[in-house]
């Protein structure tokens, strides 16, 4: 009887702690949701304008977290699709007149497009740093032939003079109304957790899951490995590709560097590592983490990546699972 009153007492326990870190998350999100929409009110254009591109690298950190944190497939290429979004937009804009607004369609839709023809080698590939040196490669062809086409993209003189996004009504997107950009893609980061967390809360996430365990025993279990693979790359490319065009329309200026360098990469590699590597939230707070600290230390010059170096360290030492999955743990 006392074993049994021990195990009910260790169950209740545990459903109240279980219980307390439902709550609190729920408040830390709800507050959290608040300041992100409230905040940016009272900010000057400087931080509103680092605010923007810590959403925009959120988006572009989701997207990669994905393919590698839900996934396992360790795609070190993927910011050729945030670069093919950004210039396939700024393009079709700058050549064509065509609205910016279709052009974050177009520019996530040639991405995903490019993201099933890098996706089919890759499918006959198991080993990580074999994925990561075709990805790569990928990437940085990508990168040759957008500097080498001078005569459409002016290679690294860049573009300049990319149109914002077209006006709805008397709301503007233009430099001069930084507010409405920065809840423009606040609403786009929104949309693209909303579809993530559908997607991986479904039988194709538990298929997802399963290839990150073991890609032998997922196929053992009737999972279709080609198909998984061409669908998340698909997905997680057509999202980089609209934070890439977002990109775009919003600095209205590009240059083959800017969003095909290898410092991308590793941007959204740390973004994620930070945050924690498999979940919804990690990349968000890692963005705020690496974006904002990073310019707020730009004071100090080179030194800064020294600073951000000895943090990364740290955080892969005493937190190699991130800072999302550290709290859980705690809150455990």
């Amino acid at each position: 009887m006392e074993t049994v009153a021990k195990t009910n007492k260790g169950k209740r326990s545990f459903v109240a702690r279980k219980e307390y870190w439902y709550q609190s998350t729920k408040v830390l999100y709800s507050a959290s949701a608040i300041i992100l929409i409230i905040l940016p009110m009272f900010v000057g254009n400087y931080t509103l304008h680092i605010l923007t591109l810590t959403l925009i690298f959120a988006v572009l950190a989701l997207s990669w977290n994905l393919v590698a944190g839900y996934s396992g497939i360790f795609s070190f290429g993927h910011h050729a699709f945030f670069g093919i979004g950004a210039y396939v937009s700024a393009l079709l804009s700058i050549k064509y007149g065509l609205s910016p607004w279709f052009g974050l369609i177009i520019g996530g839709g040639i991405a995903a497009i490019s993201g099933i023809v890098i996706s089919l080698p890759v499918l006959g590939l198991r080993a990580a740093p074999y994925i990561a040196i075709l990805t790569l490669g990928f990437a940085e062809i990508v990168k040759l032939i957008v500097s080498n086409l001078v005569g459409l993209t002016r290679g690294e003189l860049g573009l300049s003079g990319i149109e914002p996004f077209t006006s709805i009504g008397s709301i503007s997107f233009n430099l001069a109304h930084r507010l409405n950009s920065y809840y423009l893609i606040l609403a786009v980061m929104c949309l693209v957790v909303f579809v993530i967390l559908k997607v991986i809360s479904g039988p194709r996430g538990l298929a997802l899951k399963s290839i990150r365990e073991s890609q032998d025993a997922a196929e053992s279990l009737g999972v279709n490995l080609r198909k998984s693979k061409l669908y998340v790359f698909m997905l997680s490319a057509f999202i980089a590709g609209v934070a890439g065009s977002f990109y775009a329309h919003y600095v209205q200026v590009l240059t083959p560097s800017s969003v095909l360098g290898v410092d991308i990469m590793m941007q959204i590699l740390v973004i994620t590592v930070i945050g924690g590597l498999g979940t919804i939230y990690g990349p968000i707070i890692g963005s705020f983490i690496v974006v904002m600290g990073l310019e707020y230390l730009r004071f100090l010059g080179d030194d800064r990546l020294m600073i951000y170096g000895v943090v990364l360290v740290l955080v892969i030492i005493f937190m190699p699972e991130g800072i999302i999955k550290k709290v859980f743990r705690k809150a455990k």
